[in-house]
């Protein structure tokens, strides 16, 4: 079948296909860092953990020829670095911020030394749903490649936020989120609460760096992360501490990230690799905007050790 030209519609198709697959991974590590950080604790330690689980599900799933037995590897390890994160933080004295970047190059110094056997094998990718099967253009049909993820991504932030509305989880997070004395008058473990939830946010942020090695760009590179577990926390300050806020920043981050190549599919080249830069662009622009002294801490927990 010969290329069909669809002309200008290419951009917009183009960026609607890069954001589904570029979001995926802010998508999960989003919202783990949401989930973390609703208890209280910050964890910039998520870079090394999407890394760790990038390479983790690579090499699970290179080796067993399952992608999926990949994922669930990616979470174990992802899980592992936030209950060692978790239980480094309780101590007394001990700053998570610090505790965060020391993880962080601990997970990606582990990972370049366990991936490099792994840089040349090819390991089974995970499975798309091919939305675009009424369409007879290539175009369409690859733009509406969405990935099972992607999917489990957008039910998890409805699922995350009817959670911290509406159940007594999400309520006991919030509780020690906000105020240490007033979860411990309540009989609750402030301790133990922050450890399982950074605990679960580590599991997130490795199956968005499973994402990573496993479908798009599908391949185990040290620098498959281009910084995106950094980036994700600046867009949940930006989604105000939100679940559903996580999801819809994730997707303009990732149709920023995809705007380079949208427009080369049109024949537009010139400064082709600047477009590269499109999301730390964004994520500098929108910190300025919203750190105003009156909005900048707006929804977050007040535990939180930027709060104070």
């Amino acid at each position: 079948m010969e290329p069909v030209e669809i002309g200008l519609w290419g951009v917009p198709l183009a960026i609607l296909g890069g954001a589904i697959r570029v979001s995926t991974p802010f998508i999960f590590v989003s919202l783990g860092e949401c989930l973390t950080e609703r208890s209280g604790r910050i964890n910039l330690g998520l870079e090394g953990t999407l890394v760790f689980g990038a390479i983790s599900g690579y090499a699970v799933a290179y080796e067993t020829g399952n992608p999926f037995l990949g994922v669930l590897a990616a979470a174990l390890a992802g899980a592992c670095f936030g209950l060692l994160h978790g239980w480094i933080c309780k101590f007394k004295g001990v700053n998570d911020i610090a505790v965060g970047i020391a993880m962080m190059l601990f997970g990606m110094g582990l990972a370049f030394f366990f991936g490099k056997p792994y840089i040349q094998p090819q390991a089974p990718d995970l499975p798309a749903i091919p939305f675009g099967w009424w369409s007879d253009t290539p175009q369409v049909q690859a733009a509406l490649q969405v990935n099972i993820l992607f999917i489990l991504g957008a039910i998890l932030a409805v699922a995350m936020a009817w959670m911290f509305k509406s159940t007594r989880v999400g309520l006991t997070v919030r509780v020690v989120g906000d105020s240490t004395d007033a979860a411990r008058a309540m009989g609750i473990n402030p301790n133990s609460v922050r450890l399982l939830s950074t605990a679960a946010g580590g599991a997130l942020a490795g199956i968005g760096g499973a994402y990573l090695s496993l479908y798009y760009p599908g391949s185990w590179t040290e620098g498959v992360s281009s910084g995106q577990g950094l980036m994700a926390i600046a867009l949940v300050i930006f989604a105000r501490w939100n679940p559903i806020n996580c999801f819809w920043a994730a997707l303009l981050f990732g149709g920023t990230g995809a705007l380079g190549p949208a427009l080369q599919s049109v024949g537009i080249s010139e400064g082709y690799y600047l477009f590269f830069a499109a999301p730390y662009v964004l994520t500098l622009i929108l910190l300025i905007m919203t750190s105003s002294p009156d909005r900048a801490m707006q929804g977050a927990p007040l535990e939180l050790s930027l709060t104070k």
